[in-house]
């Protein structure tokens, strides 16, 4: 950006531009060496050079952002025992430090719980910890609310 103060955004991949995608698509297989030269990456993911230049360090994907952070998740729990204690187990057992918890009062069966996590241990990444704790019984949602240095 030129002189002005860079914003940044948590946004899903569906909602951004094609050639935004397409560009990640490129670094990643740059950098995990399907592709041996830029040229290859962006023939493989169907862009220009100059797009690829232009967009390639304007977007990254979560996980790389997310190693060494503290993120804040939101899960909608069942009020039923044990809920927030599988997914607890769920964080620990992925290497997660649990920071904060708030869990608001349960309505209509279900209960709020905002958890802050550090990432540094974790392993693998967000997203695999997500899906894994979303398998879990009881657990009817879970976002990304922020993530932080």
């Amino acid at each position: 950006m030129d002189t002005q103060e860079a914003k940044y955004y948590l946004v899903e991949a569906w909602a951004l531009p094609e050639v935004i995608r397409r560009s990640m698509e490129a670094k990643k297989l740059l950098s995990t060496g399907a592709a041996h030269s830029i040229n290859e990456a962006i023939d493989i993911a169907g862009i220009s050079r100059s797009a690829f230049y232009k967009y390639r360090n304007a977007a990254a994907p979560f996980v790389e952002m997310s190693t060494d952070r503290i993120v804040t998740l939101q899960a909608s729990l069942a009020d039923e025992p044990g809920v927030l204690s599988r997914l607890l187990n769920t964080f620990a057992d992925c290497g997660v430090s649990v920071l904060t918890i708030n869990q608001n009062i349960p309505q209509g069966g279900q209960a709020t719980v905002t958890i802050s996590v550090r990432t540094a241990n974790m392993a693998g990444d967000i997203e695999a910890l997500m899906r894994r704790a979303r398998m879990l019984d009881g657990v009817h949602t879970l976002g990304i609310l922020a993530g932080a240095v």
